[in-house]
């Protein structure tokens, strides 16, 4: 998720090398040096080398010593997703240790929902010597002016999970946000369809509207969604402000289900913000496999949801492939050199600066009842025993779950 008000662009298209090299440079140096890319002592990893051994990672202690100073990673928050805490932070700990880097070249703080701390932990970061900056905006305001300083102190930053708009000198790593959106519109038709929803009335909420990335989840959605609208097959009924805040949500969906209570379908882009919404329909009588839901995030209460019936799926993404990406940006930029072109794949639109910032794009993943094994449970990202406690253990046994 990121959090930004306006619209970006994203191409999966490879990233030229002209673009590349027009990317930011490492701390005391100008540009990464292009020709590095080819030595031989580079090694060429590109979007697809990564996995859950975190092998990639091993293969960049070969240019650590090039570089010198820092890594910092500044996450953004604790509430809108508990990845930051139980995923971010270790794997991109665990990424940068692989990669060669001491503990003392590595830096990973979270912002806890504040701006002013985001901004003065990279202004310590970067005082403290670190020579390149990864990430996660809270906002765009503030990510501009983080990337504002940085520059002014011959620091790249690596935009992390969310583009900050109108800034400069940055690489970006996420997963397609728009094929996000585009898997929970899909998904949420396919349930509507497995559940035989009769005249589907469809609610849409969405995240935060300074949410960008939101933003991009709709533009998914809505090139699903809106011809159904169009030809009547579904009812748009409600559509409200948005947020990430799941309880501001349920306040959200329970004014609108009041004011409509023939609503039986909601497009929700996130896990969280989905259960409370779910647990009030469980009040209201509604039973498994009847009212269709969507999320994202795979995280253990709505994966819960999903195996249960409530939730048509989520949407997953392997953070540990996002990690380890960020990583080794990090790294040839700290070694001044420029990235391979097979690992930068696509470009995202500042529409603020009207630059094409080089991208790494990963794949996300529709998690449903059938693949959770061979998905979040097979990497690891929520055990089995958790899941599959208390009633929810008929439900694994149901979808062959097991750790």
């Amino acid at each position: 998720m990121f959090r930004a008000k306006r619209t970006i662009a994203l191409s999966a298209v490879a990233a030229c090398a002209a673009l590349v090299a027009a990317a930011c440079g490492s701390s005391g140096s100008s540009s990464p040096s292009s020709s590095g890319s080819s030595g031989s002592s580079v090694p060429q990893l590109s979007f697809t080398s990564f996995n859950l051994t975190f092998s990639a990672m091993k293969q960049l202690k070969a240019i650590a010593p090039k570089g010198k100073g820092n890594v910092a990673v500044i996450l953004p928050d604790t509430v809108s997703s508990t990845r930051y805490v139980e995923f971010d932070a270790p794997y991109l700990k665990k990424s940068m240790q692989l990669a060669g880097l001491s503990s003392s070249q590595i830096v990973v703080q979270n912002a806890l929902g504040s701006d002013a701390t985001e901004y003065s932990d990279a202004q310590a970061d970067i005082t403290k010597g670190a020579s390149v900056l990864i990430m996660d905006p809270l906002d765009s305001g503030v990510g501009a002016r983080i990337e504002s300083y940085a520059k002014s102190h011959g620091v790249p930053v690596v935009d992390y999970d969310r583009l900050t708009l109108g800034g400069s000198r940055k690489y970006y790593v996420s997963f397609n946000n728009v094929q996000v959106g585009t898997l929970l519109g899909q998904g949420l038709v396919k349930c509507i369809s497995d559940w035989k929803v009769a005249k589907p009335q469809v609610m849409v909420m969405r995240g935060a509207p300074t949410d960008n990335n939101a933003t991009l989840f709709f533009q998914g959605y809505n090139t699903v969604l809106q011809p159904l609208f169009a030809n009547k097959t579904y009812t748009d009924v409600a559509n409200p402000a948005g947020t990430w805040d799941p309880p501001t949500a349920l306040t959200e969906f329970q004014a609108a289900y009041t004011a409509h209570p023939t609503i039986n379908a909601v497009l929700m882009p996130n896990d969280e913000n989905g259960a409370p919404i779910i647990h009030y329909l469980q009040t209201k009588g509604i039973k498994a496999g009847t009212f269709p839901v969507t999320g994202q995030d795979a995280t253990l209460t709505g994966l819960q949801n999903v195996i249960s019936g409530y939730q048509c799926g989520t949407v997953y993404k392997p953070i540990y492939l996002e990690a380890q990406a960020a990583v080794a940006l990090a790294m040839y930029l700290r070694a001044g050199v420029t990235p391979p072109s097979a690992l930068v794949n696509g470009t995202a639109e500042d529409v603020t600066s009207k630059v094409q910032v080089p991208s790494i794009l990963l794949k996300p993943e529709w998690v449903t009842p059938s693949t959770v094994q061979s998905t979040v449970i097979k990497d690891g990202f929520v055990p089995a025993s958790q899941l599959c406690a208390g009633s929810f253990a008929a439900d694994c046994t149901k979808y062959g779950i097991s750790g």
